[in-house]
C-alpha cells in the first residue's frame, strides 16, 4: 500500500477513478529495486502508469515531458547523481522519495543544485518514505539484501569488530525496524534479553521512537498514517532475540519445501535461480559443449501451489505436483476431445445432436483456457524446482541428515553412530558433515571428551572439512 501510494505521487490511489494513470518513469537504486521487486510485478507497475523503470546509475536518456518518481537511499553518490539529473534537465518534474530519512545537509545539497540548474519549480515533492525493509510475505520481512554481509550474525560476532562498526550495524538495524513501525503506524512494546546485541538494538530503537513522539506536531505516528494505528490500544509486541540463544536451528538440514529450496538452491528475494541440466543429445565431436541454461522462477504469494505447500514435508509436495499434473492432463484431453468433435462434417444425425450438447461444454472449455495455461505454468515451475531439490536430496542423502539431526535435537536414541555418518563417503558434502557435527556439539549436554573429539576431528578432516567453524563453536560454548 505504501509503495502504491508513493508511485501515485504520494496520494492514496482512488479506487473507482476511470481515468488513465499518469504515465511516469520510475528511477531506483539497488536498494529500491530489492524493496519493489518482491511486491510489485512489471505488469502491476505498468497498471500504475510506470512506463520505464531504470537504475539511477545507468545511462539514461532525457525524456523531457514525463514526470519521474525517484526511490533511492539518501547516499552521497545517489544525491550527486540526482543533482546531475536536475542540471541535465532530464524530466518534466521530479518526485524525490528517500527510502530512509534524508539528512538536513543532503537536502541542502539538492536545493543548491536545483537553484543552480534553475529547476526549483520542477522538484514537485520530496518525501521520506521510511520503507527501508524488504517484505517477502504477508507476515515476514527482512532488513536488507544489498551488502547484507555488513549486518549479519558474523559481522556482529567478529572478534576484531570495532565500536564504531558495531554502532553502524546497530544503526542500520534500528533504522530498518523504525521504518517498519512507521509504515505499520504503530508503536511497539519492546522486549529483549539483557547484555546482548539485542539489548543495544532495543535501547536505540526506544530512543528513536521517543524522540519522534516528543514533538506531537510532526510525529510520524499521528495524522493520516496508512493505518490509523495511533488510536488502537493494542500495541504490537516486538521481541528482539539474539541468534546465539539458538545456534543449532540455522545449521539444521530441513525437510519442508520452502526451507529446502532456501537451503539447497539459489533462492533470493522470492526468486529461485536454477541451472538446467544440458540436453543429452550427442554433440558432434569438436563442438563446444552446450551452455547450461539459467532459469529463474518467482515464488510469490499469488502462486497458489506455493502458498499451500511451502510448509509441507517434501514427499507430500512431490505427490501434490503429480496430482496437479494428472488433473491438468484430464482437462487438456477434454479440450482435445471437444475439438475433434467440432471437426465433424456431414449430415450425420448423431453429430448434430452431439454438437448442441457440446457447444456449452466448448464455451466453458474456451473460457477456462487462460486458467489452464496458468495451471500448466505453475506445474512446470514446481516440477523443475522440486526436481532440482530432489537431485540434491539424493546426491547428498539429506533425508538421512534431517532425521539424524532431529534425533540429536530431540535427545532421542541414535540408530547409528555419528562417526559412521561423518566417514560415509556417499553422504553429503563436507559442509553437510560439519553442520551435522556442530549441531551434535551444540546440543549435547556435556561436550565430548578430548579423545572422542580428536577422533571426530580426524574423521572430519578426512572428509575434507574445514575445522574453523568447530573451533569457533568450541570457544562459544
Amino acid at each position: 500500500v505504501a509503495l502504491k501510494r508513493m508511485l501515485n505521487f504520494n496520494v492514496p490511489p482512488v479506487k473507482n477513478s476511470t481515468g488513465e494513470p499518469v504515465w511516469k518513469v520510475l528511477i531506483y537504486d539497488r536498494f529500491g529495486q530489492d524493496i519493489i521487486s518482491p511486491l510489485l510485478s512489471v505488469k502491476e507497475l505498468r497498471d500504475m502508469g510506470i512506463t520505464l523503470h531504470l537504475l539511477l546509475h545507468s545511462d539514461r536518456d532525457a525524456i523531457p515531458d514525463v514526470p519521474a518518481v525517484y526511490f533511492v537511499m539518501p547516499t552521497e553518490e545517489n544525491i550527486d547523481r540526482m543533482c546531475q539529473d536536475l542540471r541535465n534537465q532530464l524530466y518534466e518534474s521530479y518526485y524525490l522519495n528517500f527510502i530512509s530519512a534524508i539528512s538536513r545537509s543532503k537536502l541542502e545539497d539538492i536545493a543548491n543544485a536545483a537553484i543552480g540548474a534553475n529547476a526549483v519549480t520542477q522538484v514537485a515533492k520530496v518525501f521520506d518514505q521510511y520503507l527501508n525493509f524488504i517484505t517477502l510475505e504477508d507476515d515476514m520481512f527482512v532488513l536488507c539484501n544489498q551488502n547484507k554481509e555488513l549486518v549479519s550474525y558474523r559481522a556482529i560476532n567478529r572478534p576484531d569488530i570495532t565500536d564504531t562498526e558495531m554502532e553502524t550495524i546497530m544503526d542500520t538495524i534500528v533504522d530498518s525496524l523504525f521504518c517498519f513501525f512507521v509504515t505499520l503506524g504503530a508503536i511497539p512494546i519492546i522486549r529483549c534479553s539483557r547484555g546482548t546485541a539485542a539489548e543495544m538494538v532495543a535501547v536505540k530503537l526506544d530512543k528513536k521512537l521517543r524522540e519522534n513522539l516528543r514533538d506531537a506536531r510532526n510525529s510520524l505516528f499521528t495524522g493520516d498514517t496508512l493505518g490509523a494505528g495511533q488510536f488502537s490500544f493494542q500495541r504490537p509486541l516486538l521481541v528482539l532475540v539474539d541468534r546465539n540463544i539458538d545456534l543449532a536451528t540455522p545449521l539444521h538440514h530441513t525437510w519442508t519445501y520452502q526451507a529446502l529450496v532456501h537451503d539447497v538452491l539459489d533462492f533470493h528475494l522470492n526468486r529461485v535461480n536454477l541451472e538446467e541440466s544440458a540436453g543429452t543429445e550427442s554433440t558432434p565431436a569438436g563442438a563446444r559443449p552446450k551452455k547450461k541454461n539459467k532459469k529463474s522462477y518467482d515464488l510469490t504469494t499469488s502462486d497458489k501451489f506455493w502458498q499451500k505447500h511451502k510448509g509441507s514435508p517434501f514427499p507430500e509436495v512431490a505427490e501434490s505436483v503429480q496430482q496437479e499434473l494428472e488433473s491438468y492432463r484430464a482437462q487438456e484431453d477434454e479440450v482435445k476431445r471437444l475439438k475433434s468433435i467440432m471437426g465433424i462434417e456431414g449430415e450425420d444425425e448423431g453429430a448434430i445432436s452431439m454438437l448442441s450438447d457440446n457447444t456449452a461444454k466448448l464455451t466453458s472449455a474456451v473460457s477456462s483456457l487462460p486458467e489452464l495455461l496458468e495451471k500448466k505454468r505453475l506445474i512446470d515451475l514446481h516440477t523443475n524446482v522440486a526436481t532440482a531439490v530432489l537431485e540434491h536430496i539424493k546426491s547428498r542423502k539429506l533425508d538421512v541428515y534431517f532425521e539424524y539431526e532431529e534425533k540429536i535435537m530431540s535427545k532421542s536414541t541414535l540408530d547409528k553412530s555419528l562417526l559412521d555418518m561423518i566417514s560415509d563417503p556417499d553422504a553429503g558434502t563436507p559442509e553437510d558433515k560439519m553442520r551435522l557435527f556442530l549441531i551434535y556439539y551444540i546440543s549435547s549436554a556435556q561436550a565430548p571428551s578430548e579423545i572422542d573429539l580428536e577422533q571426530y576431528k580426524k574423521a572430519l578432516m578426512d572428509a575434507g572439512c574445514n575445522l574453523a567453524p568447530l573451533s569457533y563453536i568450541k570457544q562459544w560454548k
